[in-house]
C-alpha cells in the first residue's frame, strides 16, 4: 500500500493512501492508538489556542486529541458531538453532515445538558483533520443553536483546499494524491 511519509507535531509517522475517487486519494490520518502522537499534537495546539472556555469535537476521530488536550489544559470538561442519540440525552439538538472519509449522510447530536453548559461560553471547536470542513460547519451550528459562541477552529491537519483557508489553526498541511502517490498539484501549502 502505498503511504505518505510527513512530521506531525515532531514525529515522524506514514499516512496509508486511500481512494476517494477514481483518481483521488487521501492520507489516512489515523490517532487512535497513538498516545505518543496525541500528547505532542495536543500541546503543539494548546499553544495555537485562542482564549475558551470549553472543546467539542465530532465522534469519533476527534475524541484523543480533544479529551488529551482537555487533560493537559487542568483536566477541563470538552462536549463530544455524537454520531447517534443515547438514551441517557435529552433534548436533544442534531444537524446534519456530509463526510468524505465516512459514506452517507450523518448526523450529530449534541445533549441538552450540555448545551445548557455551553450557553454564552467561548466554544473551541476541535478536530483531527479538516478537509471539506463539513464537519466543523455542523459542530459550529451545533455550538450555535446550543447558544454558544464558536470562539476558534482548530484541527492537526489541513486537507488539500482547507490549507488555504484563513478561519482555522492547524499544524500541517496534508495534500491530495493521485492513483500513483504523486501529489494533486497545488494541494500542499508550505
Amino acid at each position: 500500500m502505498l503511504a505518505y511519509e510527513m512530521t506531525i507535531a515532531g514525529k515522524k509517522r506514514a499516512l496509508p493512501l486511500c481512494p476517494i475517487a477514481d483518481d483521488l486519494y487521501i492520507g489516512a490520518f489515523v490517532i487512535f492508538g497513538d498516545p505518543e502522537l496525541t500528547t505532542a499534537c495536543a500541546e503543539e495546539l494548546l499553544k495555537k489556542a485562542p482564549a475558551y472556555d470549553y472543546m467539542i469535537t465530532a465522534e469519533s476521530k476527534g475524541i484523543p486529541i480533544v479529551h488529551e488536550m482537555a487533560r493537559l489544559a487542568g483536566n477541563q470538561k470538552y462536549f463530544l458531538a455524537r454520531k447517534k442519540a443515547k438514551l441517557y440525552m435529552t433534548s436533544v439538538f442534531d444537524v446534519t453532515v456530509q463526510s468524505i472519509t465516512t459514506e452517507g449522510e450523518q448526523h450529530l447530536y449534541l445533549d441538552g445538558a450540555d448545551a445548557e453548559l455551553m450557553k454564552g461560553k467561548r466554544i473551541l471547536i476541535v478536530d483531527d483533520v479538516i478537509s471539506t470542513g463539513a464537519s466543523l460547519s455542523a459542530l459550529e451550528h451545533l455550538v450555535s443553536e446550543a447558544g454558544g459562541i464558536p470562539c476558534g477552529r482548530m484541527a492537526i491537519l489541513a486537507e488539500g483546499d482547507a490549507q488555504t483557508r484563513d478561519d482555522i489553526i492547524y499544524l500541517e498541511p496534508l495534500p491530495l494524491f493521485h492513483k500513483d502517490g504523486s501529489i494533486v498539484e497545488g494541494t500542499l501549502k508550505v
